[in-house]
C-alpha cells in the first residue's frame, strides 16, 4: 500500500501543480514547460528516466517507463495533462492560482481537471520507489501538453512522432472516472469510464449577397445562417445506444431495482432520477450553436457569415452526425470540421476494467461501480491511434453535495484532501493489480 508520505506529497504536488499557472486559451500561448520540468524532477527523484519533448517551443511532454515484472506482459499508458482552462480571479473565493489549502480542500485551477490525477501519478510512483515495488506490466507515464484545445501539442505529437516510447501499450488510464456521485438518496455510485463520445466542432459559413440594410434581399447571409443555426439547435437526435451505455444503463437499473428497459430509455432514466445524468448525455448524437460572426457595420448586409457549433458523436455515429448536419445546414450554408476526433469505446468485462473495479470496492466498500461512456473526450483520443485502449479512472472519493462535474472548468474548482488521499490509495491497488 502506498505510504504515509505519499498522503503528504499528492496534497503538495497538487498545491504546486495549481500554482503553476498553465492555462491553455486555445491561442498556442500556453507555456507547460514549467510544469513539465517539475513533474520530470518528481520522477527522477524516483529513479526513473523521464524524456522532455516538444513540438513547439514551451508546450512541453513528459514520458517515463516504469519496468514491469513480466516482460510478456502488455504495457499500461498512465497519462495526465498539465494544461488548463482559463480562470477569471475576481469570480473565484480564493485565487485560481493560489493553491491554497484550506479547511482540508486544495483550491484552484485543476484541482480536478486534472492536476489532482498528475499529483496522484507521481506520488504513487514516488511511494513505489521507496519501498522496491515494481508493477506486473511496463508502465508509461506521460503528462502532455495541450489537452484543453486541439492536443496537437500533446498526446497527438506524441502519438505521431513518438510511437517508440509507447511500445507494447495496449491500454490507458486517465482522467474522469471513479469519483463518488451522490443520488440523494443515499446510494454512492463510482461512473468509470469505458468510452468517449467523438468531437465534431464544426465551423459554419453562409454566403450571400453583401448590400444596403435598407434594401430587400433574399440572398441575405446573415437570414441564411441563423436558420440553419436554428435547425441545428432545435434538432432532436434519434437514441442510439452502445455496449458501454446499455451496460450503464443495465446495471443502474438493477442498482435501482428497475426493469431495464432498453426499448423505452427516455421513461427508465427519468426512473433513475439524478442518476440519469450519469448517462443522459451519451444516449444520442447533440451539436450545439455556441459562437456566432457577422458582419461590421449595422446598416451594411455582409456577405459572409459564420458559426461554430460544438458537435458530439457516439461511437459508431459520425456517419449519421454528417448525414444530418448536410439535411439541417441546408443548400446555403457550408460546413466543415475545425477540429475533430474519434469516438471511443472500452471493453467492460476486460480484466483491467476488473481491476478498477475491484480497487475501488476495496476503499469504498458501500460504492457502487458502473461503466459509462464520456459526453466529452480526453487525450485516450490521440492514443488511440497507436491502438491503445482508454479508461477513464482517476479516484476521489467525495463528500455529499460536492458536485465534482460541475466543477470541471468552473469556478472555485477545489478537491479534499481526503479525496486525494482515496486516489493514491486506489490508485497504488489498481497499478500493482493491473
Amino acid at each position: 500500500m502506498a505510504d504515509g508520505q505519499a498522503m503528504d506529497e499528492v496534497v503538495t504536488f497538487t498545491s504546486d501543480l495549481i500554482r503553476i499557472d498553465t492555462t491553455n486559451r486555445g491561442g498556442g500561448d500556453c507555456q507547460e514547460r514549467p510544469a513539465a520540468e517539475y513533474a520530470a524532477e518528481r520522477l527522477a527523484g524516483a529513479g526513473l528516466e523521464p524524456v522532455l519533448l516538444e513540438r513547439t517551443r514551451g508546450r512541453t511532454n513528459v514520458v517515463a517507463r516504469i519496468e514491469g515484472t513480466d516482460p510478456s506482459a502488455d504495457a499500461l499508458l498512465l497519462h495526465g495533462h498539465l494544461d488548463v482552462v482559463p480562470a477569471e480571479a475576481r469570480d473565484w473565493s480564493v485565487h485560481p492560482f493560489s493553491g491554497e489549502i484550506r479547511d482540508g480542500v486544495v483550491w484552484g485551477r485543476g484541482a480536478v481537471d486534472m492536476k489532482n490525477m498528475d499529483a496522484m501519478i507521481l506520488a504513487v510512483v514516488r511511494s513505489w520507489a521507496r519501498q522496491g515495488v515494481r508493477p506486473r506490466r511496463d508502465v508509461v507515464v506521460a503528462f502532455t501538453a495541450d489537452e484543453e484545445a486541439s492536443a496537437e501539442d500533446g498526446s497527438g505529437f506524441l502519438a505521431d512522432r513518438h510511437p517508440e516510447l509507447f511500445e507494447g501499450c495496449t491500454e490507458g488510464v486517465s482522467e474522469s472516472g471513479a469519483f463518488t456521485f451522490h443520488d440523494g438518496a443515499g446510494r454512492r455510485i463510482y461512473p468509470i469510464a469505458a468510452g468517449e463520445r467523438g468531437t465534431g466542432w464544426l465551423k459554419l459559413t453562409a454566403r450571400g449577397r453583401a448590400g444596403h440594410g435598407s434594401k430587400v434581399n433574399k440572398e441575405n447571409a446573415v437570414t441564411r445562417l441563423a436558420a440553419a443555426v436554428t435547425r441545428i439547435g432545435e434538432h432532436e437526435w434519434p437514441l442510439r445506444l452502445t455496449p458501454t451505455v446499455r451496460a450503464a444503463l443495465t446495471e443502474l437499473a438493477v442498482l435501482y431495482g428497475i426493469e431495464p428497459d432498453l426499448t423505452d430509455v427516455d421513461t427508465l432514466l427519468e426512473k433513475l432520477g439524478p442518476a440519469a445524468k450519469l448517462v443522459e448525455a451519451t444516449v444520442r448524437n447533440s451539436a450545439n450553436p455556441t459562437m456566432l460572426d457577422a458582419g461590421y457595420k449595422l446598416n451594411v448586409i455582409p456577405g459572409e457569415a459564420v458559426a461554430y457549433v460544438d458537435g458530439r458523436y457516439l461511437p459508431g455515429g459520425e456517419d449519421e452526425f454528417r448525414a444530418t448536419l448536410d439535411l439541417l445546414t441546408g443548400p446555403d450554408v457550408e460546413w466543415e470540421f475545425h477540429h475533430r476526433e474519434v469516438a471511443l469505446q472500452a471493453p467492460v468485462d476486460s480484466p483491467t476494467y476488473a481491476a478498477m473495479r475491484a480497487a475501488v470496492e476495496e476503499f469504498a466498500p458501500e460504492g457502487h461501480v458502473v461503466p459509462y461512456c464520456m459526453s466529452g473526450g480526453t487525450d485516450a483520443k490521440q492514443f488511440s491511434r497507436l491502438g491503445i485502449t482508454g479508461y477513464g479512472f482517476a479516484p476521489l472519493k467525495l463528500p455529499e453535495g460536492f458536485d465534482y462535474q460541475a466543477l470541471f472548468h468552473g469556478v472555485d474548482e477545489r478537491v479534499p484532501v481526503e479525496a486525494l488521499h482515496f486516489g493514491v490509495r486506489v490508485l497504488d491497488r489498481f497499478l500493482r493489480s493491473a
